[in-house]
């Protein structure tokens, strides 16, 4: 059974091995997470998590509120979204089925807020195996878009199609 707890300092070389490895990397190359410093740093519109299988780390997952997230990276976006950034940090963890329960437990905690009308990742455009698995979990496309020079799909999962799934 994987659950999510929060991130703190104690994962930073964790995170910054997982950071090393290819397939994080393919999902989000031009990145730096600057984890020293953002692992100490809890803003209210933000949440790190590191997801467990049976008390194993296996990977991380970033929530945020793309209103108030304070650099603007998602641009203007209206209130009550959340967006979702997730990864597996072993290969060895990879089509386990982990990458869904571990979706699954964010959207339920994104959802958790009754305001939120709708949850946005940004996977790379060339990246159809990561848009072939948020279609599965109710994500619709909306649009491409580029997010500092890096051409991805937007998609967005709206709060009333997963009531009805």
């Amino acid at each position: 059974m994987i659950s999510l707890r929060a991130a703190t300092i104690h994962d930073l070389e964790l995170l910054q091995y997982w950071d090393t490895k290819q397939h994080v990397i393919d999902c989000d190359p031009d990145e730096d997470w600057n984890w020293e410093t953002e692992l100490q740093y809890t803003p209210v519109w933000r949440e790190q998590l590191v997801a467990e299988l049976e008390g194993r780390p296996i990977g991380f997952i970033q929530i945020i509120d793309p209103y108030l997230e304070e650099t603007q990276y998602w641009g203007k976006v209206a209130p009550n979204k959340r967006a979702i950034d997730i990864w597996i940090g072993e290969e060895t963890d990879l089509n386990k089925g982990y990458g869904t329960q571990m979706m699954k437990l964010a959207i339920q905690r994104c959802f958790a807020v009754p305001d939120v009308d709708g949850i946005l990742i940004d996977p790379l455009k060339t990246n159809t195996k990561a848009h072939r698995f948020y279609k599965r979990l109710g994500f619709e496309f909306v649009e491409e878009r580029d997010f500092d020079a890096t051409s991805c799909f937007v998609f967005e999962l709206r709060r009333k199609t997963y009531q009805e799934s």
